[in-house]
């Protein structure tokens, strides 16, 4: 069993105790972890709501394949990530099979507080739109970049140890992708402007 104040445990130390038991130490994990699953699993499926279920899903898968978990080099974060990624499409399969609801049911009626500003909503909403669809433009590994780094929270060598790339390539696509994001939410590709 592990100590709760010792904080200096490898992810390795960590995934061996909880697999020997310790739900103390999967606890540690799920804390260090859970925001950047989440964040990744948000920025991808556009619906924190949902995001939220399958991180949960997420978490609950690792518990119940942690038994089987062998370390190989590969991080446990990459591990997480992959079962995120895989849990996500599905989830998005399901989504695509579902009708859609009429907006007016879609939208939360139920937050009645006097300071939503309507000025304020319709902007939040374009903004997080107009880069929704920048995103979409950008290659499929561009985007699998911005979401790990930006979204996720993971560090270039992170990136790089998920991607099975070089930290200098995850650089070089980063790079590309907020060029490629500066210049598709510029004034001019937006289309109100009018020169």
């Amino acid at each position: 069993m592990t100590d709760e104040r010792d904080v200096t445990l490898t992810d390795v130390e960590l995934v061996r105790a909880a697999q020997a038991g310790d739900a103390t130490s999967f606890g540690r994990l799920y804390e260090k972890y859970f925001d950047k699953v989440y964040g990744y699993l948000s920025f991808k499926m556009g619906n924190a709501t949902e995001a939220e279920d399958v991180t949960e899903q997420v978490f609950l898968k690792a518990l119940e394949s942690l038994g089987g978990y062998k370390w190989t080099g590969v991080p446990f974060q990459a591990w997480l990530f992959r079962i995120a990624h895989n849990l996500m499409v599905d989830s998005l399969r399901r989504r695509s099979r579902r009708p859609s609801e009429p907006l007016e049911q879609a939208m939360d009626m139920t937050d009645t507080r006097p300071s939503n500003d309507p000025e304020a909503m319709l902007a939040q909403t374009l903004t997080r739109e107009g880069l929704t669809q920048a995103v979409d433009r950008l290659t499929e590994l561009q985007k699998q970049v911005i979401s790990l780094k930006f979204a996720g929270g993971l560090s270039n060598a992170e990136v790089a140890n998920h991607m099975g790339k070089t930290e200098g390539a995850v650089k070089s696509l980063q790079h590309a992708a907020l060029a490629s994001l500066q210049r598709l939410l510029s004034p001019e590709h937006s289309p109100e402007y009018r020169p």
